[in-house]
């Protein structure tokens, strides 16, 4: 495996430092994503603003939580489920939902069901959803707008996912008590 380094603000490049600065001020830390992201100022930057835009978007918190944490899920992200996990608990996610996409259990609502249900399709089927799976999506009461609100959370996942898959991102001191593997995975 590829060794990356986890930067901080003495040896990130020039352009990054100000995005981990931005890191320290929102997290009171520089979380191990970041640290590894800043290798790469654009691919930095790109990902701080994914974030930004959407966590802005017309998801409320509970919605943003089942977007992230059904793509984190099927992706086996070792780092991004337990960071998820307890950006959850800041955000007052009731841990019902947490713990059902965190095991893959039946969701509280269908609302959040149909949610996840479409985040995985578009997931799955590299966004070739069809028109009955788009169309189960809007009855179930979501938007247009939020069809392409989900791709856009999928854009920021596939980086993050993506990332600590290559430089295995050691989980955030933080964060260790939500550690999580796949139950597919555990008898694996």
């Amino acid at each position: 495996m590829t060794d990356f380094t986890l930067h901080n603000l003495d040896t990130a490049p020039e352009a990054s430092k100000p995005l981990l600065e931005n890191s320290q001020k929102n997290f009171g830390r520089i979380p191990g994503l970041h640290a590894v992201m800043s290798e790469s100022p654009k691919t930095f930057e790109a990902y701080q603003m994914l974030h930004k835009l959407f966590t802005e978007s017309s998801f409320d918190a509970d919605e943003l939580t089942v977007v992230w944490q059904s793509i984190n899920v099927e992706h086996e992200c070792h780092y991004c489920v337990p960071a998820h996990t307890g950006i959850a608990k800041m955000m007052k996610v009731d841990d019902a939902i947490t713990e059902a996409l965190r095991n893959e259990t039946p969701l509280p609502t269908p609302r959040l069901e149909a949610l996840r249900d479409f985040t995985l399709t578009m997931v799955r089927s590299r966004g070739n959803a069809t028109d009955a799976e788009v169309q189960a999506f809007l009855d179930a009461g979501f938007t247009r707008e939020q069809v392409l609100e989900v791709v856009l959370g999928i854009a920021q996942k596939v980086m993050s996912n993506y990332i600590n898959h290559l430089a295995d991102t050691p989980v955030d001191q933080v964060m260790q008590k939500f550690a999580w593997s796949k139950a597919s995975s555990e008898a694996a």
